[in-house]
């Protein structure tokens, strides 16, 4: 899997502080799209060990206390970074459980294979479905058309 940015203090990915990862790959290429550099699988650089040690120190950090990590991209359900994704979600569950997980894709909830639900059954979040430019609404909280829908996975 690649990776395009890392921000290990972001409050704009959803609730509180988080550490957000924007991944590369997305089949989906909305129009209007704020973030087409991400498209491509092969774009960014690749995600090492020491990026995803990192993210883990970043999440358990006390200094500054983060709510949780954010997913997004590209889409980190493109079927290309399913496998690294899930891997990723299971260590950051098992290391830090109190931490929240949200996750952006254009992917509907209701069309995913299997293996990209082993990875949203590990969300507490999910928002869905593909940006359309004709539905913009700069209003609406943590998403961009009115399309999409925040799925609150875990209670």
């Amino acid at each position: 899997m690649n990776i395009h940015q890392y921000y290990p203090v972001d409050i704009v990915n959803g609730p509180g502080t988080r550490c957000t990862l924007f991944v590369a790959g997305c089949e989906h290429q909305c129009e209007g799209c704020y973030n087409k550099s991400t498209w491509r699988l092969n774009s960014g650089t690749p995600f090492t060990i020491e990026h995803e040690e990192q993210l883990i120190a970043d999440l358990t950090d006390s200094r500054i206390p983060r709510q949780g990590l954010s997913l997004t991209g590209g889409d980190p359900l493109h079927p290309a970074n399913v496998a690294d994704i899930l891997r990723l979600v299971k260590r950051v569950r098992r290391t830090c459980p109190e931490k929240d997980i949200w996750m952006w894709t254009g992917y509907r909830l209701a069309e995913l294979t299997s293996a990209q639900r082993q990875v949203t059954e590990l969300l507490d979040v999910l928002i869905d479905g593909k940006f359309i430019q004709a539905l913009k609404d700069p209003a609406l909280l943590w998403r961009g058309s009115s399309n999409q829908v925040i799925h609150y996975l875990r209670k």
